[in-house]
């Protein structure tokens, strides 16, 4: 199985997570208010833990690892807590929550195929919170299109990358967080000392300076995004003038538009 997990939380209806929600967010309340808001993550976490087990409210999991992988390839993350078995909690000690918090736990209920979860904040002056929902299951995140209709082949690696991509997405599904597929990748196509390089940008023969890209080539770079249609046509211009100004042939761009994943071939 790509995807793991020691304690497989089950979906649960929003009217059961409400109910556990309300006691978690009780018991979330009373712990900041003893011990303060300049706490460690950490420290919210065993409390809050320790709260709900002595309310009865279990089973309550802390640290409970998924681990993904494909191949030799191997990515493990941590859950902050299940509770009863179906309730995700990632907690925070943060200044404000953040379009990343929101993407990092809708990411978790993605591989473990489950609809709820809430992001809580122990930091504010009142404990801060944030509902994370979705509708998709396990079928419908590998219900993929992938779409080669502007897609070269240059040469063996660019294949690796093609076919290598393709099966993460038969494998995995779509709609995961995009380091991940990145880190995949980098890993099947030789590691990051192969892969990640410094390129010289130059513009009318003035040296720039050097750019980290991901290359599948000396002369061929590749790039992974998840952008709606209006945006990729904007960011196609700006990867056509990075391209420009590189030493580079062509660049392979991979980009995931809810159910479709377009290949895309850039040259100069």
């Amino acid at each position: 199985m790509p995807i793991t997990c020691p304690i497989s939380p089950c979906r649960i209806s929003q009217e059961e997570f409400a109910a556990i929600d309300y006691c978690v967010m009780r018991s979330a309340f009373a712990s900041q208010n003893e011990l303060g808001r300049l706490c460690d993550e950490s420290i919210y976490q065993n409390d809050l833990a320790s709260r709900l087990e002595a309310a009865g409210l279990g089973p309550v999991h802390r640290e409970v690892p998924v681990v993904v992988t494909y191949g030799n390839f191997c990515k493990k993350y941590y859950l902050d807590l299940v509770v009863g078995n179906g309730a995700i909690y990632e907690l925070k000690a943060a200044a404000q929550l953040i379009a990343e918090h929101k993407a990092q736990l809708l990411n978790y209920l993605f591989l473990l195929g489950v609809s709820h979860g809430k992001l809580i904040n122990f930091r504010p002056a009142q404990v801060l919170s944030r509902f994370v929902n979705t509708t998709l299951t396990p079928e419908a995140r590998k219900d993929m299109t992938i779409d080669t209709s502007r897609w070269e082949e240059e040469g063996d690696r660019s294949r690796a990358l093609r076919v290598a991509f393709v099966e993460l997405v038969d494998d995995w599904g779509g709609f995961l967080e995009l380091p991940l597929y990145s880190e995949a990748l980098t890993h099947m196509l030789g590691g990051e000392a192969q892969v990640m390089q410094t390129l010289a940008l130059m513009r009318n023969g003035l040296m720039l300076g050097n750019q980290r890209l991901q290359l599948l080539a000396a002369d061929t770079a590749f790039r992974i995004t998840a952008l709606p249609e209006a945006d990729a046509r904007e960011y196609e211009q700006h990867l056509r003038s990075l391209l420009r100004h590189t030493a580079l042939r062509a660049m392979q761009w991979l980009n995931m538009v809810r159910h479709t994943v377009h290949l895309v071939t850039l040259t100069r």
